[in-house]
């Protein structure tokens, strides 16, 4: 009895091998659409997005009025923000929506940069142009999050 422990301790656990490599693991499913949960948790993300979307007219004013100072503050300041939010959305939506929506948040901040630099040469419409591309690509951002709407 002795001898016969140590030889079925050794042909247990050369069974229990072979099993577990035998086994294929299981493959882990990427989701293909928005769940309510989901769509749910992306709107706490969406949310300071939407809210620095509403302040965009208040730097069409300041391009309107060539208040550069102001231009170049507000989208320091009150836009500073944005790309943290945008980045935290863009990494939640579905795998086949985020290169998307990392490349409009790209455009957007390429967008400010642009009217950073036409504000800074006081170039109305440089400024003016950019501002209206920069909305574009923050509209086609927000619509790209889904809502429970």
């Amino acid at each position: 009895m002795k001898k016969l422990r140590p030889i079925l301790s050794l042909i247990l656990v050369l069974v229990t091998t072979l099993l577990v490599s035998c086994s294929s693991p299981s493959k882990a499913k990427i989701p293909t659409v928005y769940t309510p949960e989901k769509i749910e948790q992306l709107q706490i993300y969406r949310a300071p997005i939407a809210e620095a979307r509403e302040k965009m007219t208040t730097l069409e004013e300041f391009i309107k009025k060539e208040n550069w100072v102001d231009t170049r503050t507000f989208i320091h300041g009150p836009l500073g923000s944005l790309r943290q939010s945008m980045a935290n959305a863009s990494s939640r939506l579905l795998q086949k929506d985020q290169k998307s929506a990392q490349n409009l948040a790209r455009e957007l901040f390429s967008h400010f940069e642009r009217i950073d630099a036409a504000a800074k040469e006081k170039n109305y419409s440089a400024a003016q142009a950019q501002y209206f591309e920069a909305i574009k690509d923050f509209d086609a951002y927000l619509d790209m999050i889904p809502t429970n709407s």
